[in-house]
């Protein structure tokens, strides 16, 4: 196994997790947004505002498929397990974790995030059905669900890690 990836609805716990996780097995951490605004040199609403939504999909996908061949823990952006070829490629090239969050803690941590475009054009009903019709990709693309809600994050980062070292036979 060489990538950990981490999947979920935005404002889910990836990124935070993903730093966690990254010091507790001692494994490079990369935010797949992060790494596609350093690659393009603008924020992701301005890809959006710029090329579109599709463009933005189609930057996830290249960056599963060319992104550095070392195991590592990759947060991904919200929307890419919806592709059928990224949830094939990460299955293909790691272990995927689902993080399953309730919407309600969810939307607390995103409301007001102006980073994230669909948030800032979206009513909480409009998410909240978001959140349901994507809620059945991240099920298909993860080989583990891990339930968040009522855990704290070192619980969940020492789940992780106990799956991890379990499939890896330690």
């Amino acid at each position: 196994m060489r990538k950990i990836y981490l999947v979920g609805f935005m404002g889910s716990g990836k990124s935070v997790i993903g730093r966690r996780l990254s010091y507790f097995l001692r494994l490079p951490y990369y935010d797949m947004d992060r790494e596609i605004v350093r690659q393009q040199g603008m924020s992701i609403p301005e890809i959006f505002e710029k090329y579109g939504e599709e463009y933005f999909r189609k930057l996830e996908t290249d960056f599963l498929l060319n992104f550095r061949d070392e195991a590592c823990i990759i947060s991904t952006g919200g929307g890419v397990a919806v592709n059928e070829e990224n949830r094939k490629i990460m299955r293909r090239t790691g272990l995927v974790f689902f993080l399953d969050a309730n919407f309600e803690d969810i939307y607390k941590r995103v409301k007001n995030d102006k980073n994230r475009p669909i948030v800032q054009k979206s009513t909480k009903n409009e998410l909240e059905q978001l959140y349901f019709s994507r809620k059945k990709y991240y099920h298909l693309a993860g080989h583990i669900r891990v339930l968040t809600e009522n855990r704290s994050i070192r619980q969940i980062v020492e789940y992780i890690a106990f799956q991890v070292n379990r499939l890896k036979g330690e």
